[in-house]
This record gives C-alpha cells, sequence and structure tokens, in this order.
C-alpha cells in the first residue's frame, strides 16, 4: 500500500470529490480525520472508511473559523499522534452567471473566505507539527478557473487564481523542512448537474471526449501525496480530460 499507516486530515470530506479522495486514501492505508459541515455525512463516510480498515476521526468544522480549525486540527494530532497529509478540499462555488457589477459584496467574501481562508487556516495550523517531524504532504483542490478568466464568474475564478499563488508561496517557506505542497486542478463534472445538450457540449470540449469524475481526481490525489511525488512541490497538476490543451 502506497499510504501505510499515514495520517491524513481532509477537509470538505462529506461529498463529492472529498468523499472519493478520503475512500482512496482508506484504501491506500492511511487513517483519517474527516472535516466537513455537516456531521451526519462525516459519520456515514467513517463507517465506510472503518469498513475498509481504517481509523476515522469525525470533526464537524467550519474552514472559515479559526479556533474550529485549530481544535480540529489539536484533535487529529492527539487522536493519531502525527499528521503526515493534509488535503484541502473545501470549496463553493458561489454565484455563477452573475457579471462583477451584480455580485453581492457578501456572496464574494463568502466564496473568497471557503475558497481561499478555508485553505490557509488548516495548512496555517497542520505545518509546525509537520515542520517539526520535517515530513509532510499539502495538496489543493482547486479547478480550471484557475487557469483563464471565466466570465460572470469572478468570485469563484479570483479565489482559484489566488490559490496557486498560496500554494508557491508554501512550497517556497516550508520546502527546506521537507513539506511539499501542491495543486490539483479539476474540471469534473456529473450527468444530471447541467441539462444534457450542456453536458454533452461540455463533453465535446475534452480531448479524450469524456468527462472528468471526482475519481479521476481522487487518484491525481493520491498520487501527489505519496512517496512517489516527493520530489515534486508547488506545481500544479491539471485533470481536465484534456480541455485546457
Amino acid at each position: 500500500m502506497k499510504l501505510a499507516d499515514r495520517i491524513a486530515i481532509v477537509t470538505g470530506a462529506a461529498k463529492g470529490m472529498g468523499r472519493d479522495i478520503c475512500l482512496t486514501l482508506a484504501r491506500e492505508g492511511a487513517h483519517l480525520t474527516l472535516a466537513a459541515r455537516e456531521p451526519a455525512p462525516l459519520e456515514a463516510l467513517a463507517r465506510e472508511v472503518e469498513a475498509i480498515g481504517r481509523r476515522a476521526l469525525v470533526v464537524p468544522t467550519d474552514v472559515t473559523d479559526e479556533p474550529a480549525v485549530e481544535r480540529m486540527v489539536a484533535r487529529a494530532r492527539a487522536t493519531f499522534g502525527r499528521i503526515d497529509i493534509l488535503v484541502n478540499a473545501a470549496g463553493i462555488t458561489g454565484p455563477i452567471e452573475t457579471p462583477v457589477w451584480e455580485i453581492k459584496a457578501d456572496d464574494f467574501d463568502q466564496v473568497i473566505a471557503v475558497n481561499l481562508r478555508g485553505t490557509f487556516l488548516p495548512t496555517k495550523h497542520v505545518l509546525p507539527g509537520m515542520i517539526q517531524q520535517r515530513s509532510g504532504k499539502i495538496v489543493n483542490i482547486s479547478g480550471t478557473s484557475g487557469l483563464r478568466g471565466y466570465k460572470n464568474r469572478a468570485a469563484y475564478s479570483s479565489s482559484k487564481w489566488a490559490l496557486r499563488g498560496f500554494t508557491r508561496t508554501v512550497a517556497l517557506e516550508a520546502g527546506p523542512y521537507n513539506v511539499n505542497d501542491k495543486l490539483c486542478r479539476e474540471k469534473a463534472r456529473k450527468r444530471g448537474w447541467t441539462p444534457e445538450r450542456v453536458y454533452q457540449e461540455y463533453v465535446d470540449e475534452m480531448a479524450l471526449k469524456r468527462v472528468t469524475i471526482a475519481q479521476d481526481i481522487a487518484n491525481a490525489v493520491l498520487f501527489l501525496v505519496s512517496d512517489e511525488a516527493s520530489n515534486m512541490t508547488g506545481q500544479s497538476v491539471t485533470v481536465d480530460g484534456g480541455w485546457d490543451v
């Protein structure tokens, strides 16, 4: 197994990509702290992780709340003794199909809070332990909105562009302590999220002519937190079926 007895925290763990990432890491041997706002889906996920034979700690957490994040990290460290991996998968889309001049300031602030502050806070609080143990892997989940300008998605696109700068800065600061930080960009979709015609247009844009699913992202994250990627840091990996070629 690639992650035998490694200790991981995954934010945004309750559903979607976060959930698939948790199960993928567990199958490869990791024990997990599951963080998201709602406890019920986390408890259900914990049972699945435990059925695989791994330990799971459920800590309902608002990633924009620093005391809550600090408590979550402290509980993870107290339970497992250390933290080897952090996957920042919490995120929201916010207002879409809305031009800049119509976005409410509170809506813009919420997207930045969850997507950027919600990556900064867990990273801030796991790094002292990783630096002390002189090892650690951090992966921040972004999106292809951090590759281009996106009409009518100013809040989301801004937050994802900002993650690139944050990731590269952490890589420089933590690198001397054998801690690496990487960005995984995704363009995942699921049939039923959009009208069938729009879904098919989306698939037609892909070089591989197939949609990217959450498991594709989970597979990439597994590689990025494994020893095989130990000489990668500050880099961005895009999993989009060839949309951006």
